[in-house]
């Protein structure tokens, strides 16, 4: 019976550390979040970039995180997770998810001054490996950027 009770217990620990298994950002969390980040944008955009791609100030929680591309250009110039940061330099209108859906046009067109827009896609969690997920990035236009938080259904 006691060893029932000690492998179940272990079965438990390891379904609550699984990376899997962590708390999921939500949609509220992830527009305080985008929120957080206009208002740095607009008091110090160079700061707030970098912040942001240093994974500090609070711009990475779980699996939200900010990312920004210039509207000149559509070049992504902040990403707060490792998962994105590949993406830096990168214009955004190119992306295609893992579903062959190119949302990156419509991410940049979602970048609008005074609303804040919800594009779906397909893409991996922060910290897992490479198989795309359901996501809604809600983005708004800041100054010259382009910024947005996603967070997964």
């Amino acid at each position: 019976m006691l060893h029932k009770l000690v492998i179940g217990a272990l079965g438990a620990m390891a379904v609550m550390f699984s990376s899997t298994a962590f708390a999921q950002g939500t949609a509220t969390e992830a527009k305080a979040m985008l929120e957080k980040a206009v208002v740095a944008v607009n008091a110090d955009k160079a700061k707030a970039l970098d912040t942001i791609n240093k994974e500090e100030g609070g711009f990475l929680d779980r699996d939200l995180y900010v990312f920004c591309f210039n509207l000149s250009d559509g070049k992504q110039v902040a990403a707060g997770s490792n998962n994105s940061r590949k993406y830096i330099g990168q214009d955004v209108r190119t992306l295609k998810d893992g579903t062959g859906k190119a949302y990156g046009p419509d991410l940049y067109a979602a970048a609008k001054e005074g609303q804040i827009t919800e594009v779906s896609y397909m893409f991996p969690k922060p910290g897992t490996d490479t198989t795309p997920v359901a996501k809604i990035s809600l983005v708004t236009k800041v100054g010259d950027l382009g910024c947005g938080v996603g967070y997964y259904k």
